[in-house]
């Protein structure tokens, strides 16, 4: 699924390729057909991610909002824009082509496709395409797809916890510390909770837990509040190395030879994710897998006792 640092990347991306421009929105796929009808032909506002989820503003007081779930992906195609992290160039001269693909989902992938005459023809089932003059935004598999007035989208941004990257003051922070130490359910529970925090799905919760050095089956209540307090300043930083660099790199202080590694190879970014049965790399005790809160959960068992 993809997390917060993901949907942050595709809130800029429509910022800097759609925003400000009259778009038109259909449903290739025919399942949104009614959604686009009340989008198309109005100027795209405003793009803001929180947490998993996308708000994008248009005209007449109107919002999409988009949650990827495990399926969901966006394609950009076109004239798109480079974010921080991207190595392939952009741009082209004369009449549109797809000079760029970018899939953006829980790993982002490129690829150049200059050769493609602009607009491309849909590929597979497409639930919602946005379209400029020279660029597209394809939308397959979301799990949530829907067009919301304000009042709407207040409801929902009220039902998720705070998001750093929004909200990074010390009200927000309070706002988590307290959702954290105020309940009895394991931390490793509570970290996947968007209602608690906002963004952190599966690979950043074993991660920050490891970083941390804490059990996963510690209660929340249980954790002393500067616990709690480093926990919200981590996440805030990873999430931050994630939007500038399109990774998530949850390991510090590498070396250049290692850091290389880390940006080229996805097995040389965590310390514990996807390592079962592998040596930790602290203390070479085999980290374990076990299932909570409905997803894999990664951990080392002695660095985490």
């Amino acid at each position: 699924m993809p997390e917060g640092h993901s949907v942050h990347r595709i809130a800029m991306q429509f910022d800097r390729d759609f925003v400000g421009k009259t778009v038109e929105v259909s449903s290739p796929q025919g399942r949104f057909s009614p959604g686009a009808a009340l989008l198309t032909g109005s100027v795209m506002k405003t793009a803001r991610a929180v947490g998993k989820q996308l708000f994008l503003e248009f005209e007449d007081e109107r919002w999409l909002r988009v949650h990827l779930g495990i399926y969901g992906a966006w394609d950009f195609l076109g004239r798109i824009s480079l974010l921080s992290g991207d190595t392939t160039a952009s741009g082209s001269i004369g009449a549109p082509r797809l000079r760029r693909a970018v899939r953006m989902a829980e790993t982002e992938r490129e690829r150049e496709a200059s050769n493609e005459i602009f607009p491309p023809a849909p590929v597979g089932a497409v639930r919602v395409r946005i379209a400029t003059a020279t660029a597209v935004a394809d939308l397959r598999g979301p799990t949530a797809c829907e067009v919301l007035d304000p009042a709407q989208v207040e409801a929902v941004l009220n039902r998720l916890g705070p998001d750093p990257l929004n909200d990074s003051g010390p009200n927000a922070e309070e706002r988590f510390v307290t959702a954290i130490t105020s309940r009895s359910a394991p931390i490793g529970v509570l970290l996947m909770d968007q209602s608690v925090v906002s963004g952190i799905g599966n690979v950043y919760r074993a991660e920050i837990l490891f970083r941390a050095r804490l059990n996963p089956h510690t209660r929340g209540k249980n954790l002393p509040r500067d616990v709690a307090d480093s926990l919200w300043s981590d996440w805030a930083h990873l999430l931050r190395i994630g939007v500038e660099t399109g990774h998530m790199l949850t390991m510090d202080s590498l070396d250049p030879d290692a850091h290389e590694r880390a940006q080229a190879h996805i097995d040389d970014r965590h310390w514990v994710y996807k390592r079962e049965g592998l040596p930790c790399r602290l203390c070479r005790g085999e980290i374990i897998m076990e299932v909570m809160a409905a997803r894999k959960l990664y951990w080392c068992p002695t660095d985490q006792a």
